[in-house]
């Protein structure tokens, strides 16, 4: 962008040379270099501070990061396949600390998981949050029951052997623990998944309005080459390209975050 407006200053140069254009155009281009050139700063701070951080948590000393291609020319995120299986949060961290919690009472991870961990779809055709996924958040589902839907105990040696209130207050204390746990994922896996939707239809609309927004810049300075219109216009055009280009970048910057929420609710992406 900032190419482009020394493209034009250059252009309103010459214009002001020959006699055609005024002082004031030469300022308002000026004006549109000068606003683009000011936001390169504080972006190149963000990237060398990004790369420090990058270093620190690779053990490495402060400096330079290979870089590849610019953020609008990465490619776009993976869609989200349907039919996403609710059994992949078992791989979460913090479920697997919590069954661990449940062995450690005596309890049948098998009948806990039975009567605790809904087997449900999460993701739906679009790569949103699926029908089965958003009904456990509302009506009559909005939350789970704290009483096991199984006739099995899930507790055995434990209970079976003692009848100190103790011992069976720590258990229904990790029942309760692993519950609130399988809740947390869920919840993070359904807005992760909405915030994934939902971004990526602003990036759609925010790339296309770039589009149609460069498509009038185009025909703005067309208009003003050939004498029809004012480099007002022409500049009001590019002001406006200008601040779109940026939006799309931070939506895209969002689009992708929005993948890396996804993969850390899911424990670890969906392959």
């Amino acid at each position: 962008t900032l190419e482009s407006r020394n493209e034009s200053l250059a252009l309103t140069l010459s214009r002001q040379a020959g006699g055609v254009s005024t002082l004031l155009d030469r300022r308002q281009a000026e004006q549109l270099v000068y606003t683009a050139a000011e936001t390169i700063p504080g972006i190149q701070q963000q990237m060398e501070q990004t790369e420090n951080q990058i270093s620190l948590l690779l053990g490495q000393n402060p400096g330079d990061i290979p870089r590849g291609r610019g953020l609008t020319q990465q490619d776009l995120p993976p869609d989200v396949p349907a039919g996403l299986t609710s059994a992949l949060l078992e791989r979460r961290p913090d479920i697997r600390a919590a069954e661990q919690n449940l062995v450690a009472a005596n309890a049948e991870i098998g009948v806990a998981r039975a009567a605790y961990f809904p087997q449900v779809t999460l993701s739906g055709a679009l790569g949103g949050a699926s029908t089965q996924l958003s009904s456990l958040f509302s009506g009559p589902n909005s939350t789970w029951s704290l009483v096991p839907q199984v006739a099995q105990p899930i507790f055995t040696a434990g209970r079976l052997k003692s009848g100190v209130q103790f011992a069976q207050a720590e258990r229904e204390r990790e029942l309760v623990q692993y519950e609130k746990t399988i809740q947390t994922a869920f919840t993070e896996v359904s807005n992760a998944l909405i915030a994934h939707q939902r971004v990526r239809e602003s990036r759609e609309q925010q790339q296309a309005l770039v589009d149609a927004l460069g498509d009038r810049v185009r025909l703005a300075y067309l208009r003003y080459r050939g004498g029809v219109d004012t480099q007002l216009n022409a500049l009001d055009a590019d002001r406006d390209l200008f601040q779109a280009q940026l939006d799309l970048a931070q939506i895209r910057l969002q689009e992708l975050l929005t993948v890396v929420q996804l993969y850390k609710a899911l424990g670890g992406g969906w392959q």
